[in-house]
């Protein structure tokens, strides 16, 4: 009996030990789970999101170009058929269209007006760059430079084929004042997507890494809110979208928005023409993870900052490659879309509800109002306009 006792004494002891053992191994686990999968720092970032401004039906915001002094200006998605191209959000938050009515507008004018503009972009001398879409197959589409200092024209490119597609759909561009060009994606059916490099002293232009595996879509479906979403009767596999330019001008980020990966490439193997298709594709770093986006932008750090469709979030590909959530919101991250440094280090974000809009919608508005711009405090500084 006394035997007996003193081995359940033995055996409980034990389990006791091993009980203390195990939760203290949870325990560091977590604590170091903690650390390398910031969820707390997440929720507290959550307080850091705020609404700049809310837009109805009539201002459906594409992408955001900020100037060096802080004026604003949004594209207006053409997919919700808003009449003008391009407005400038003002300090009292009303609209106006940009650069004027007649620019903004659909051309009645020979050379004046717009057809329908996404990507803007502002530098550091304060011009805004629209990239207009052709009018329709066999147009040119152009690059449109408005100086906001002197309030005037300050550059016309045009964009013949076959610099652009048959099918061209110019989605998204940086610019490059360092070596004097700017970087466009050219999204057109998808397996022809490609980037577009642009000579801003003579306006020459190069189609380059059309059909590659860091332009062309990946074979994954588009969910949102928990649909997939078509375009044209077939699921939406959308090529070449973001893309974007470090603070040194050094590298161009850039992605699939049906992918899973984010590239970069060095600006210097970009603008050289004697490289051959496959030693230029052969240049191309994948630099990390990425959900399905639209829109991208980069700090000082090498922190890319990610719109995430799919998830109705904001997250950020780091130095090492790694993906994380900052930002997570169903309703002010519907279809989150633009991205934009401020000349005080925020990054503002337009949120543009495009799953609800008729091209990706069975022809069907239901939009809910309003449309907002958001923004939060970069990671580390980049580059206004960026």
């Amino acid at each position: 009996m006394i035997n007996n006792y003193q081995d359940k004494i033995s055996f409980s002891r034990l389990f006791s030990f091993l009980a203390y053992f195990i939760s203290v191994a949870i325990l560091v686990i977590w604590l170091s789970f903690a650390v390398h999968h910031p969820v707390v720092a997440q929720n507290e970032l959550q307080d850091e999101l705020e609404v700049v401004a809310e837009f109805p039906a009539a201002h459906p915001p594409g992408n955001i170009a900020i100037t060096p002094e802080g004026r604003i200006m949004m594209s207006q998605h053409q997919f919700y058929g808003a009449p003008l191209r391009v407005v400038e959000l003002l300090a009292d938050n009303s609209l106006v269209p940009f650069p004027n009515q007649a620019w903004s507008s659909k051309p009645e004018q020979k050379g004046i007006g717009l057809n329908t503009v996404l990507g803007l972009r502002a530098d550091a001398n304060g011009v805004v760059w629209m990239l207009d879409n052709s009018e329709g197959a066999g147009q040119p589409g152009k690059i449109v430079g408005w100086d906001t200092e002197n309030d005037e024209l300050y550059q016309v490119i045009y964009l013949p084929q076959p610099i652009i597609a048959e099918d061209a759909f110019l989605n998204d561009l940086a610019v490059d004042l360092d070596n004097n060009a700017i970087y466009l994606t050219d999204t057109a059916s998808g397996d022809n997507s490609a980037l577009i490099v642009v000579d801003l002293n003579t306006g020459f232009s190069r189609r380059v890494l059309e059909g590659d595996v860091s332009t062309r879509p990946e074979d994954i479906p588009l969910i949102v809110d928990e649909r997939v979403i078509n375009m044209a009767g077939e699921p939406a596999k959308v090529g070449a979208n973001p893309i974007t330019v470090d603070p040194n001008n050094e590298w161009v980020y850039y992605a699939p928005m049906s992918g899973r990966s984010l590239y970069r490439i060095a600006t210097i193997d970009l603008l050289d023409p004697s490289l051959s298709p496959e030693d230029l594709s052969s240049r191309v770093e994948r630099y990390g993870d990425k959900p399905i986006c639209d829109g991208i932008t980069v700090d000082g750090a090498g922190n890319v900052y990610i719109t995430s469709i799919t998830d109705n979030a904001i997250g950020v590909v780091d130095a090492t490659g790694a993906y994380q959530t900052l930002y997570q919101d169903k309703k002010l991250l519907s279809w989150t879309d633009g991205m934009a440094f401020s000349p005080d280090d925020y990054i503002y974000v337009t949120v543009s509800q495009l799953q609800n809009s008729p091209p990706l919608n069975n022809g069907e508005n239901e939009f809910k109002a309003p449309f907002y711009l958001v923004r939060f405090p970069a990671l580390s500084s980049g580059k206004v306009g960026r």
